[in-house]
């Protein structure tokens, strides 16, 4: 899949790109791109965190990165979120992204 739309900047934190969330899905997956951000399907609901934390393991199982270096910088009651990943610059992600990530 070509990740050239998506929108990952670097920043001292960390990189960081946008998702788009789709709650209560059959299963975890990357679905594609929904314009600049990643579209993540999670079979958590959209209530009291849930979603955010099963984002944030998502990620971090993806990167293989500790939970703690993964974080929801922004929209955590949205389903269009910006997530931060410590540790890793832009080239990183986007090299991960291309290798590890299977999109259904």
């Amino acid at each position: 899949m070509d990740l050239s739309p998506l929108d990952v900047k670097d920043s001292p934190a960390g990189a960081s790109f946008r998702v788009r969330v789709q709650p209560r899905a059959s299963r975890s997956a990357l679905i594609g791109l929904a314009g600049n951000s990643l579209k993540l399907a999670l079979t958590s609901p959209p209530a009291e965190g849930a979603a955010n934390a099963a984002c944030v393991e998502f990620f971090a199982a993806l990167f293989g990165v500790a939970k703690s270096r993964v974080t929801v910088a922004a929209g955590l009651k949205s389903r269009d979120k910006t997530v931060r990943v410590a540790g890793l610059d832009r080239a990183a992600v986007l090299s991960l992204l291309a290798s590890r990530a299977k999109f259904d």
